[in-house]
């Protein structure tokens, strides 16, 4: 079973790391205010959708819609509402690292109040995401479109925050070398992934579908992240981070959803290390200077590279840069001089003699690299 941890038990700070892969009983906000700052790299909200609904929806056959009518849904105002949203947001922002971002899903009754808060709050959204459902429950009374998705803002924790993850070339490759898109089709949970009770009644009205909560963690986290839910529920999000390889923390007040999700996650088994690798392209990899191979004894001062054909030749000089026919420069400018162009990769322009062929000094890079993910 998933740990459960009482709020108490985790003001209390025994260990400042109680909190991690276990549910917190008890309210968002006073649970979240309890969390360290700067704790946790991405966030994931399912929060009330404040539906309003006026009375209880049958269907033409007069069956009763079993719809979303719980207590937790239910506010007095919309002014009420917002200010709940904007103290759960506060509290989320406070605990959200530098360069963690966060996601919020809902339905047109919220996601455009909640989308307004959180740029009042200072976040900077970075994409709304549509959430098409393949197989959306009908309009039953025949006077709206039928409601066939549902929005998830993404946002940094500010405008200044660069070095969030995202895993774009993972995405790409994945969808055929095709650029991911900001309109998702998954179906609504169903079949055996829905949760139920004995009595065959839904355990949890709201349950969202493990594979949307699979792309979101694959496209904003990395293995050994730590993601949030301050609506935790009946644990997808826990569930899909295990299997993944990521740690969580669930905020829930509800026993019966808690007792749900903590059986829910302690049945799900972890991916290995080789199903986890993220897949990541050159503007992933880190930034690995000239200089830095010279300073390495990779290439010496001296040394002449050419290019491919041996058509130009440069010598190395001491401070990292290269110098031909007068001129002198970076590995790039210089590379672009001798063609007569305006620009030039140097990295694949510039070969170095092994012995026994040319290669591109592109390789030794990659040796730096190699080594510098060992220290990691």
């Amino acid at each position: 079973m998933a740990a459960v941890l009482p709020l108490a038990d985790l003001k209390r700070q025994v260990r400042p790391d109680t909190w991690l892969n276990s549910i917190i009983k008890g309210d968002c906000v006073a649970a979240l205010e309890a969390l360290p700052d700067h704790s946790v790299d991405a966030i994931f909200a399912d929060p009330p959708y404040n539906l309003q609904l006026g009375g209880t929806l049958h269907r033409p056959d007069q069956s009763l819609v079993d719809a979303v009518d719980d207590e937790w849904d239910q506010f007095a105002s919309f002014e009420i509402y917002d200010a709940f949203t904007r103290a759960w947001l506060l509290a989320c922002r406070r605990v959200l690292k530098p360069n963690g971002t966060i996601w919020v899903i809902g339905s047109y009754h919220n996601i455009f109040r909640v989308g307004a808060i959180m740029q009042d709050l200072n976040f900077w959204l970075l994409n709304d995401i549509v959430w098409r459902k393949v197989n959306p429950m009908p309009n039953f009374k025949g006077r709206r479109f039928q409601n066939a998705h549902e929005t998830m803002i993404w946002a940094s924790r500010d405008a200044k925050s660069k070095g969030y993850t995202f895993n774009y070339d993972a995405l790409k490759a994945s969808n055929d070398d095709v650029q991911m898109r900001s309109d998702w089709l998954f179906p609504i949970c169903s079949g055996g992934e829905r949760l139920k009770g004995d009595d065959g009644k839904k355990v949890h009205p709201t349950q969202k579908p493990e594979s949307l909560l699979a792309r979101v963690i694959m496209a904003s986290t990395k293995p050994g992240d730590v993601i949030l839910d301050p609506f935790f529920g009946t644990g997808t999000t826990g569930a899909v981070a295990k299997r993944l390889g990521r740690n969580f923390v669930g905020i829930e007040r509800e026993q019966d959803y808690i007792d749900a999700a903590s059986a829910r996650i302690a049945s799900v088994e972890p991916l290995g290390k080789a199903e986890l690798t993220v897949m990541t392209g050159k503007k992933a990899e880190p930034r690995v200077a000239f200089n830095t191979l010279v300073e390495s004894g990779l290439v010496k001062p001296g040394q002449v590279l050419t290019d491919a054909k041996r058509r130009h030749s440069a010598i190395i000089r001491a401070d990292g840069t290269l110098s031909a026919n007068g001129d002198a420069g970076s590995i790039h400018r210089l590379g672009a001089k001798v063609q007569g162009l305006d620009a030039c990769n140097g990295w694949t322009f510039w070969h170095f003699d092994d012995g026994q062929s040319l290669k591109p000094i592109d390789e030794l890079r990659s040796v730096i690299r190699n080594g510098m993910a060992k220290l990691d």
